[in-house]
Order: structure tokens, then C-alpha cells, then sequence
């Protein structure tokens, strides 16, 4: 989702997991599209957030900064702001997605 100053990407993050891995697209119940990922920190003091921010620069190849969890710190269903100019954001992410699947 477009959001002022790049795409608004919705996460759900399952901590405590065997590896970090990015799992694929899920479907809430609300009928939201959101990418599964799974990090080995436990949510504890912003360790499974700090995990999540760096699974997602190696699958989107982008870096920390660009990265940003605008809403969600202490749950498992997140808001990520991928900064950038949309219309490369959206390109790069589905790039990545489509390589992963």
C-alpha cells in the first residue's frame, strides 16, 4: 500500500522460530494481504523487531534505514514503512517476492 514516502508493507512475525526466514504471503482473517516471517529472537526488549528489520533487508535487498516499523512494536501483526520513491519500492517488492515464491 502506498504510503507518504514509500509503500507501506504489512507483516505478520511469528518469533521464537527455528531460523530466520521470510515464510511467504498470507491472508488474515480480515481478507489483508501481509508477508509471513519468521525470526529466532524472542520478543523481548525489541529483539524479534530488531531480527524481523534485518530478515527483511536481506529479502528485499534493502538497507536498515530504508526499513522503518510504523505501527505494531509489541505485536505480531506490523506496519513497515519501506521508504522510497513508490512506483521502485513496489517494483523491487514484488521482484523479491516473485523470486522467493
Amino acid at each position: 500500500m502506498r504510503a507518504d514516502g514509500g509503500v507501506l508493507l504489512r507483516v505478520w512475525l511469528t518469533p521464537n522460530a527455528s531460523s530466520n526466514r521470510v515464510e511467504g504471503i498470507q491472508t488474515s482473517a480480515e481478507g489483508q494481504t501481509r508477508l509471513k516471517v519468521k525470526v529466532t529472537a524472542i520478543p523481548e526488549k525489541g529483539k524479534a523487531n530488531k531480527a524481523l528489520i534485518k530478515t527483511l533487508t536481506k529479502f528485499l535487498k534493502k538497507p536498515a534505514r530504508d526499513l522503518e516499523i510504523v505501527s505494531g512494536l509489541t505485536s505480531r501483526n506490523k506496519n513497515i514503512l519501506i521508504s522510497g520513491e513508490a512506483d521502485n519500492v513496489i517494483r523491487d517488492l514484488n521482484a523479491s517476492i516473485a523470486a522467493f515464491e
